[in-house]
């Protein structure tokens, strides 16, 4: 056999397989958009393929309220959850802070799609998201979710004498309680409670939407912080009294916490079907 006619058989062979690719994908993408008619995680899947860009891009005011509609009309059930959380009880010594798990249910350089399940008394430390837009949605139980968005002026960074440490003003966009059944919530890169943390009350599940994730080497690690009470530094600027001092907190960056290590384990709901443009 020639090499001319073995390059002509290679060639008829890498055409085919290209046709049967596009075939592949045209049924995948035909079997996901059926699929996504019946079952909201597919369908949140792919409006998420749709919405997030990539880094750099924030999704506009419509494509946040597609994802918003979609989330708010999920429950525990459509990720393989029932009102069951009796699997959320820690073994750990009372005085111990009982450990938050985390399961992934998608994840590339766009989006990620996970559940964080949180014990009674767990959690999830103050942390940052940049360049980041996320979803929360509680899907069981009641946490306690305080939020805050730093001042972008330049007071915002403040030494602080003799401690020399370096503050942040921020302003609180949310403390309370919420309960399941309840919304989504949104926060984008510097504004909507971009800085948030989560306390249960109860033992609870929250699944969250995340565009683009955390990267370390692509510069969205993860900060943590502490936050003080404006009026513990009273001499420091920006001035600013009464009951409209309530409302801003000093955030001070800190290392890594124990609060925040997480124990990875499977998930097991429902599969999503994947799409080439994913």
């Amino acid at each position: 056999m020639t090499i001319e006619v073995i390059l002509t058989e290679v060639s008829k062979n890498i055409r085919k397989k290209k046709r049967c690719r596009k075939i592949i994908n045209k049924r995948n993408r035909s079997l996901a958009s059926t699929v996504a008619m019946a079952f909201p995680l597919q369908r949140l899947y792919m409006s998420c393929i749709d919405v997030f860009k990539g880094v750099g891009t924030i999704p506009s005011p419509a494509e946040v309220q597609k994802l918003r509609h979609i989330l708010d009309g999920m429950t525990a059930e459509d990720v393989g959850l029932s009102s069951n959380l009796q699997f959320f009880k820690t073994k750990s010594m009372p005085e111990i802070t009982p450990k938050v798990a985390c399961t992934t249910i998608y994840q590339s350089e766009k989006f990620s799609l996970c559940i964080f399940f949180m014990p009674a008394n767990a959690v999830i430390p103050l942390h940052n998201h940049p360049g980041m837009t996320v979803f929360n949605k509680l899907l069981l139980g009641k946490v306690h979710i305080k939020a805050y968005d730093l001042i972008d002026s330049s007071n915002s960074d403040v030494s602080i004498s003799p401690s020399e440490r370096q503050l942040k003003l921020a302003s609180l966009k949310a403390n309370g309680v919420f309960t399941a059944p309840c919304d989504s919530s949104v926060l984008y890169p510097t504004s909507g409670g971009n800085i948030h943390a989560f306390k249960a009350i109860t033992p609870c599940a929250i699944l969250d939407v995340m565009g683009p994730p955390y990267s370390k080497k692509d510069g969205r690690d993860c900060s943590y912080y502490r936050d003080i009470p404006y009026d513990a530094f009273p001499n420091e600027q920006p001035i600013i009294s009464g009951e409209e001092s309530e409302r801003y907190w000093w955030l001070e960056e800190i290392e890594v916490p124990k609060e925040s290590e997480m124990e990875g384990i499977e998930y097991m709901g429902p599969q999503i079907i994947e799409t080439r443009s994913s």
